[in-house]
C-alpha cells in the first residue's frame, strides 16, 4: 500500500520536491482491510445492490442471435458452478486453470466462478500457436484446462481438458441436487488471482502473477468515482471490443459486474458487427482502439445504423492524438471521447485515468495517477528524479502493482526495484497541472492495434533461415492498425529470397497479430558499440526513404 502523502506537495501537480513523487490530489477509495478473507470475485459480486439490478448483466451479440443472461442468473451460475469445480473437477485453491477459448457467455461465468474458489485463471489468445501454448503450459503448470472442440487441438496432450460446449460443463451451470459438504476455501487477499501472459523485448512469454488486492483496488477506484461517469437517460450498456484474456478485457468485466451496468459481447469484433450491435441494444460506451476510432469517424457504414444512443467512446491501447479526437468530435458532436486509463499489465491495467468529462477535454494525455498510486519520472541515464515538464521514464509504485513474474526471478528483479516500484519502460512527463503525457515507449514492443509484438521473437525466427544472414524488426506506422512488424533484412550472398517468401515464413511460426507484414532489402543494419541494434535510426530511415529506394 502507498503510504500517505506528505503534506508539502505541489497543490496543482501533485509533485513533492523533497522525494521527487507524484500523488493523486485526490483521495484513495476505501478498500476492505486487509485481514478480511476476500477474493476479487465475491468483492465485485458484493457492490451490487440487493435485490440485483433488473437489467441483462452480460448479452452475447452474433449475428444471428443475442443470448442473455440476468444478474440474478448470473449470481446463480457463478454458485453452482463453482460447487461443481470442487467437488466433480476436484479444483482447489492454488490450482492454476488454463483458458484458451473466444469470448463467449460461458466466459465470464467460468473466471467469477474459479475466483470465488481462489483458483489461479490463466487465459490465453486462442489465436496462440501449439508452440506457444506449449511453452506458457510449461511455465505454469496448470491443472485442467477449459476450451472447445476447435482449440483443444492446440494443447499439450497430457492437459486434462473440459469444452465450455459440453454437456458436462452446460450440467455444471444448472442448480440440481445439493453438492457434498465441503469445507471453506480460506482466502486471503494477497494470493494469486490471475496469471497473465506478457511477451518481453527479449521475445518469450512471461507470465505476470496479479492478486486478489490488485484487482480489489482498481476495481474500489472505480466504483468510488462511479457518479463522475453516470449516465441518467436510461440503461447504462456498455459494448465489450477487448479480449477477455487481456488485463484490460479482465478488469473492465470484473467493473462492470461491480457497477451493474449491462455488457455486450461479441463474437466478432469488426467495424460493422460494432455498428450493428450499438443499434440493436442501445449502447451507450464503447471502449475501442485509436484505429476503430478513426474507422468510426471516416467509414461510410455509420450512416446505416442508428448510434443515437452513444454517449461515449473510450480509446485505449495506444495513443490517441488530438487530430484523431477532433476528427471524431465533428462527426458525433454529442459524443465524448477520452483517452481509456492508461496502465500496464504489471499495474493490472491501472496508472493514470481521466476522472470526468472536463479531464477528457486534456488531449494528448491519459489523465492524471490513480489514486493510491505514487509515480516518479526518472532519467534512464542518471537516475535523477525529475519535476514537471521533464521527460524520463515513468516508474510506480502501490496495490495495483503486479506480484512478479512467475518462476522469474531475474525478470522481476530487474522491472520491481527493492522499494516496490515498477519501470515501465514509458517515456513520460508531468505537466505543471498533473496530467500525464506518454511520449514514447522505452521498452521495444511494437503495438499492432491493441496488441504487444516483440521484435526480438520474429528476429530471432528471422535469422533462423539459411538465406538470412542478419534482420531487424521495428514499429512501422499504419493508418488502420497505429503500428505493423516491419523487416530489415540481409539477404545471404547470391540469395534471391523475396518479400513474400520472407512473409509467408514468418507468418506460419506466429499468430496472426505478429506476422511481419512489410520488408526491405538492405546491406547493413546500425547497431552500438554493445552490438544492440538501432531501432530508432531505422525508424527514420523507413520513414524518409521512399520504399523502391529501400
Amino acid at each position: 500500500m502507498a503510504a500517505a502523502p506528505p503534506s508539502s506537495i505541489d497543490p496543482r501537480s501533485g509533485f513533492c520536491s523533497t522525494n521527487g513523487v507524484y500523488y493523486r490530489l485526490h483521495s484513495p477509495p476505501p478498500l476492505p482491510p486487509d485481514s478480511l478473507p476476500l477474493s476479487i470475485a465475491s468483492y465485485a459480486l458484493s457492490l451490487l445492490p440487493c435485490p440485483p439490478p433488473p437489467n441483462p448483466a452480460i448479452i452475447f451479440s452474433t449475428s444471428s442471435s443475442s443470448p442473455s443472461i440476468t444478474f440474478p442468473l448470473l449470481i446463480s451460475q457463478v454458485s453452482s458452478l463453482a460447487s461443481e469445480l470442487r467437488s466433480h473437477l476436484r479444483i482447489s485453491k492454488g490450482d492454476v486453470v488454463y483458458i484458451l477459448a473466444p469470448t463467449s457467455l460461458e466466459i465470464p461465468i467460468l473466471y467469477i466462478a474459479l475466483l470465488s474458489i481462489g483458483a489461479v485463471v490463466c487465459p490465453s489468445n486462442p489465436l496462440s500457436t501449439p508452440d506457444e501454448i506449449a511453452h506458457q503450459v510449461s511455465l505454469t503448470n496448470p491443472s485442467v484446462a477449459f476450451t472447445n472442440a476447435y482449440f483443444a487441438a492446440k494443447l499439450p496432450s497430457h492437459l486434462a481438458t473440459v469444452h465450455l460446449k459440453s454437456p458436462l460443463f452446460r450440467s455444471f451451470l444448472e442448480p440440481g441436487a445439493p453438492a457434498p459438504s465441503l469445507p471453506t476455501v480460506e482466502m486471503s487477499q494477497y494470493d494469486p488471482g490471475d496469471i497473465l501472459y506478457s511477451s518481453g523485448t527479449t521475445g518469450r512469454v512471461k507470465g505476470l502473477i496479479i492478486t486478489h488486492p490488485n484487482f480489489i483496488t482498481v476495481i474500489a477506484a472505480y466504483y468510488a468515482s462511479r457518479e463522475a461517469w453516470s449516465l441518467e437517460d436510461g440503461p447504462y450498456v456498455t459494448l465489450f471490443t477487448i479480449p477477455l484474456f487481456h488485463v484490460f478485457g479482465f478488469f473492465v468485466l470484473l467493473r462492470s459486474v461491480a457497477l451493474g451496468v449491462t455488457t455486450v459481447l461479441m463474437e466478432k469484433v469488426d467495424l460493422e458487427a460494432i455498428l450493428r450491435a450499438v443499434h440493436a441494444h442501445r449502447v451507450k460506451v464503447i471502449p475501442v482502439s485509436p484505429p476503430l476510432v478513426l474507422a468510426l469517424a471516416k467509414s461510410d457504414l455509420v450512416s446505416k445504423f442508428d448510434l443515437s444512443s452513444l454517449r461515449r467512446v473510450g480509446s485505449g491501447g495506444a495513443h490517441l492524438g488530438r487530430e484523431l479526437a477532433e476528427l471524431f468530435t465533428a462527426r458525433f458532436p454529442s459524443v465524448a471521447i477520452y483517452q481509456v486509463s492508461y496502465g500496464l499489465m504489471e499495474s493490472t491495467g491501472s496508472a493514470a485515468s481521466q476522472l470526468g468529462p472536463e479531464e477528457c477535454l486534456v488531449f494528448e494525455s491519459v489523465g492524471r495517477i490513480s489514486a493510491g498510486l505514487e509515480a516518479k519520472i526518472v532519467d534512464p541515464a542518471t537516475g535523477e528524479v525529475l519535476p514537471p515538464g521533464r521527460q524520463g521514464e515513468l516508474w510506480l509504485r502501490g496495490p495495483v502493482i503486479m506480484k512478479g513474474y512467475i518462476g522469474d526471478d531475474e525478470a522481476t528483479a530487474s522491472t520491481l526495484d527493492s522499494e516496490g516500484w515498477l519501470k515501465t519502460g514509458d517515456l513520460c512527463y508531468f505537466d505543471q497541472d498533473g496530467f500525464l503525457f506518454i511520449v514514447d515507449r522505452l521498452k521495444e514492443l511494437i503495438k499492432y492495434k491493441a496488441y504487444q509484438v516483440p521484435p526480438a521473437e520474429l528476429e530471432k525466427i528471422l535469422l533462423s533461415h539459411p538465406k538470412i544472414a542478419d534482420a531487424a524488426v521495428i514499429p512501422y506506422p499504419n493508418e488502420e492498425a497505429g503500428q505493423i512488424p516491419m523487416a530489415f533484412v540481409i539477404r545471404r550472398p547470391q540469395s534471391t529470397f523475396t518479400e513474400k517468401q520472407i512473409i509467408d515464413f514468418v507468418a506460419k511460426q506466429v499468430s496472426p497479430y505478429k506476422k511481419i507484414r512489410r520488408v526491405a532489402f538492405v546491406s547493413s543494419i546500425p547497431k552500438s558499440a554493445a552490438g544492440k541494434i538501432l531501432r530508432r535510426e531505422l525508424v527514420k530511415y523507413a520513414l524518409s526513404s521512399p520504399r523502391s529506394k529501400l
